[in-house]
């Protein structure tokens, strides 16, 4: 079976709970995407809320307006538009947390192989509360 995904290191620095489900974060440019799944069985989770927020070129992590919630879908893959990720602290990267309440809560911070990709992928595997 799938393990759970642990948080990661730094993965909730800048978090604002809460954050709207939205179309998209800013003026787009950029795809945010990955899939979400129960422990053990694999079993995609529809409906899921998954928060993303980064450094972009319109904000910084820290800003209300860089941040924004999208809900999988009934093949627990979710997309979310957002501006450019640029570096911040070294490395361009993003934040994502599920932390809606069925599943134990999870902080991911992926990095992008290059500040020139205009996506990047992320993907839970949860474990129920």
């Amino acid at each position: 079976g799938l393990a759970p995904t642990p948080t990661m290191r730094g993965g909730a620095n800048n978090y604002l709970p809460g954050a709207p489900i939205v179309g998209r974060i800013g003026g787009g440019g950029f795809w945010m995407t990955g899939t979400v799944r129960r422990a053990g069985d694999g079993a995609p989770l529809a409906d899921q809320r998954i928060q993303i927020w980064a450094h972009t070129t319109e904000g910084r992590e820290q800003d209300p307006h860089s941040h924004g919630a999208t809900l999988t879908d009934a093949n627990g893959v979710f997309r979310l538009e957002m501006p450019q990720i640029i570096p911040a602290f070294g490395q361009p990267h993003a934040h994502l947390a599920y932390d809606s309440g069925d599943f134990e809560t999870v902080f991911l911070r992926p990095i992008m192989a290059s500040a020139r990709d205009t996506s990047l992928e992320a993907h839970f595997v949860l474990l129920p509360v």
